[in-house]
């Protein structure tokens, strides 16, 4: 793929979507493009945190580990973000990711990702939202299982 393809691929995922096509060119050119074969782990719960992953094509699932066993909590999908609460937080990751299909992302390093933030607030501003989302979700989670444990 060529440098204009990636910096127009980019474009189309909301969280660079306000970045100028210059910073999106040395994005391309900063960060590592992998792929993952379905089944193959992007990383495991209590790891390290060492970078994020944008979804540039196909799909991933979360999974938690319980007393239970693994317990599978959110799906990640094409131009969504993962693993940025390691580095954020500064914690081991939170959860394991697992390619559901063939996945491409880009991997961006905890030093990029955090000069990201700080230049493009736009950006810091979108992360914000789907962190608040996801935890609006999980809550909501939550809140049934508690009910659907009381009725029980």
């Amino acid at each position: 793929m060529s440098i204009v393809e990636e910096v127009e691929l980019l474009r189309r995922i909301p969280l660079f979507a306000k970045i100028d096509p210059a910073r999106l060119k040395l994005l391309a050119f900063t960060s590592d493009r992998v792929t993952f074969e379905a089944g193959q782990k992007l990383f495991e719960q209590g790891e390290g945190g060492d970078s994020a992953f944008v979804v540039i094509e196909g799909t991933a699932d979360v999974s938690v580990n319980t007393p239970s066993g693994m317990l599978s909590v959110a799906t990640i999908n094409e131009h969504e973000l993962v693993g940025e609460i390691a580095i954020l937080c500064d914690v081991p990751r939170t959860a394991t990711v697992t390619a559901s299909t063939e996945l491409v992302a880009l991997q961006i390093s905890k030093d990029l990702f955090y000069r990201l933030v700080t230049e493009f607030p736009d950006m810091a501003l979108e992360i914000m939202r789907e962190l608040a989302r996801r935890l609006d979700q999980t809550t909501a989670r939550l809140r049934e299982a508690v009910v659907e444990k009381q009725s029980t």
